[in-house]
């Protein structure tokens, strides 16, 4: 299973699953970011650290960290 930290910019996908536990899980969760959600990946910083997504209509960076936690299957 791909995680969303591997998606290229420009590509769509699906969650699948959010993996952790506790308060990250938590908070990506409240970010709007939940099992079967699409989502576009605009553009990851050059470093790879963060994420830009667009989710649910608006703008969210992530951390690679967090985005790794985020099974994702292609739309």
């Amino acid at each position: 299973m791909l995680t969303l930290r591997e998606i290229k910019p420009g590509d769509s996908v699906t969650v699948a699953k959010i993996n952790g536990a506790g308060p990250t899980k938590r908070r990506i969760m409240e970010m709007g970011v939940t099992k079967g959600v699409d989502i576009h990946v605009r553009k990851v910083a050059p470093l790879g650290d963060p994420v830009e997504i667009t989710v649910r209509g608006y703008e969210l960076s992530l951390r690679k960290s967090d985005a790794e936690l985020i099974d994702v299957h292609p739309v």
